[in-house]
């Protein structure tokens, strides 16, 4: 049999080194939060949980895990036959559970009577979050940042995206929060991860950069939509060099129109986001906005929402924010077209 135990700190280091990391708990639990590039081989589903659980507290502990040993077994089984019959003897495995390690065990004790060297993180999932939020500070605070400052609609997303077709680090926070970063900026269909699993996310994008070179990100609240940065890179970058971002208004609201699409195509949802401003503008404004929608004058909303609610105040919070804001490279766009994105990234990078 070849098993090993290994600590949460060295997984956290080591993880680029095994074959797969795979999560043994239940799909809920690997749906709130997992380890980065982790495959999900439950040992117990979740409505088998229930039973398992149910059968505990109802009959007693030992009927509980004959049948829990019962399920674990047959989803083994079934994870082997559809996973592991082509992998080769050399295939190396870490893998997971909750904290106690039995169903994660279970499933490392079968793969290594194969001949697999399978490894099992000690402490299992909750270990590894512990070492993994130690580390995300010293993650966050080795990077060198250049804050894309503007205002809504300026372009700072298109040029991120821009820098980063240029060849430049980019640490796209909005994209790992599935969210646009704004009282408006929540993306239909598309679900914010949970805070543990966001946190996760920020991590293992952090540790994929060269701290010899620098990090482009958009400047951002300490939350975006539902989630918070974690502390250390709010610092980090409220104290780092920036850019800021100016691009003529009738092109603001041609982007925001072209990035915000829902805006046009599902009014009703667009005048349910409005209705999360009424309590800063007040009813009577919003519902104002709301039948101008209705009547198909979306894009004289958009233009009032940017006047009346989101370029007010901007400058002066951002430089309260950012210690560094005054000091800004400016980068002035004529337009929100590609070639203008391209032309200013390569300006920008020639700088840095």
């Amino acid at each position: 049999m070849s098993l090993h135990p290994i600590p949460a700190a060295d997984a956290l280091a080591r993880l680029h080194e095994f074959s797969a990391v795979i999560d043994a708990r239940s799909e809920s639990e690997y749906a709130l939060d997992r380890l980065p590039g982790a495959v999900n081989w439950p040992s117990l589903h979740d409505e088998e949980r229930v039973r398992v659980g149910t059968l505990y507290r109802q009959v007693n502990p030992f009927e509980a895990r004959k049948l829990g040993a019962a399920l674990v077994a047959r989803n083994i089984a079934a994870h082997i036959e559809r996973e592991a019959m082509d992998k080769p003897k050399h295939w190396q495995p870490l893998l997971y559970c909750w904290r106690g390690g039995q169903r994660s065990g279970a499933l490392a004790l079968v793969l290594g009577q194969i001949g697999f060297r399978a490894h099992l993180i000690e402490g299992g999932y909750k270990a590894f979050r512990n070492a993994m939020r130690a580390d995300l500070p010293d993650q966050a605070q080795r990077l060198g940042y250049r804050v894309v400052c503007g205002p809504t609609g300026s372009g700072k997303t298109r040029l991120l995206h821009a820098l980063a077709r240029a060849g430049a680090q980019v640490l796209d926070l909005e994209a790992l929060a599935s969210h646009r970063a704004s009282v408006l900026g929540l993306i239909p269909g598309q679900p914010q991860p949970s805070q543990k699993h966001f946190e996760m996310r920020v991590w293992e994008a952090l540790r994929a950069l060269d701290p010899a070179r620098p990090v482009f990100v958009e400047a951002e609240s300490k939350k975006i939509g539902n989630v918070a940065l974690p502390d250390a890179l709010v610092e980090a970058m409220r104290a780092s060099p920036c850019l800021r971002v100016d691009l003529p208004e009738d092109e603001r609201v041609a982007l925001l129109l072209e990035d915000y699409p829902f805006f046009v195509s599902d009014p009703d949802f667009f005048c349910r986001r409005l209705d999360t401003l009424a309590a800063l503008r007040g009813r009577a404004v919003v519902d104002a906005w709301k039948t101008q929608v209705a009547a198909g004058q979306t894009e004289a909303v958009v233009r009032e929402l940017l006047e009346k609610h989101y370029d007010p105040g901007y400058a002066a919070s951002t430089r309260r924010h950012f210690a560094q804001f005054d000091q800004a490279v400016p980068v002035l766009l004529a337009d929100r077209s590609d070639a203008t994105l391209a032309r200013a990234s390569r300006d920008i990078l020639a700088r840095s």
